[in-house]
């Protein structure tokens, strides 16, 4: 007897060990959302054969001052952010999670004389 799900395609899975990723920009101390800011997210993807793969990925932030960034593997990543009248921000972070939201809060660059 055959089940009623043999012929049925399984739901699309997110794929083992990446995490589903939310960035969340904001500037100043009023800690507004920052919208078409650059969002550079980078990390390394490991290969089975071969050596492992740098992958860089581009994004810009809507109007909330938020990105989604869907199935980054887990592990060290690079994130910065490139927001025109604002500090350039880069750091390291380690996903863990399914889901993670970061919250980054850009701040105005020194002032030259």
């Amino acid at each position: 007897m055959l089940s009623a799900q043999s012929g049925d395609k399984p739901a699309k899975e997110k794929p083992e060990g990446t995490t589903k990723l939310r960035i969340e920009v904001t500037a100043g101390n009023e800690g507004s959302p920052v919208e078409g800011a650059s969002v550079y997210v980078r990390f390394t993807e490991e290969r089975k054969f071969g050596k492992d793969k740098k992958v860089e990925q581009n994004w810009k932030t809507n109007k909330e001052g938020v990105v989604k960034v869907p199935d980054v593997p887990r592990g060290k990543v690079l994130i910065q952010v490139i927001a025109q009248g604002w500090k350039t921000f880069g750091q390291w972070y380690d996903l863990d999670q399914d889901e993670q939201t970061i919250k980054i809060r850009l701040q105005k660059p020194p002032h030259w004389y």
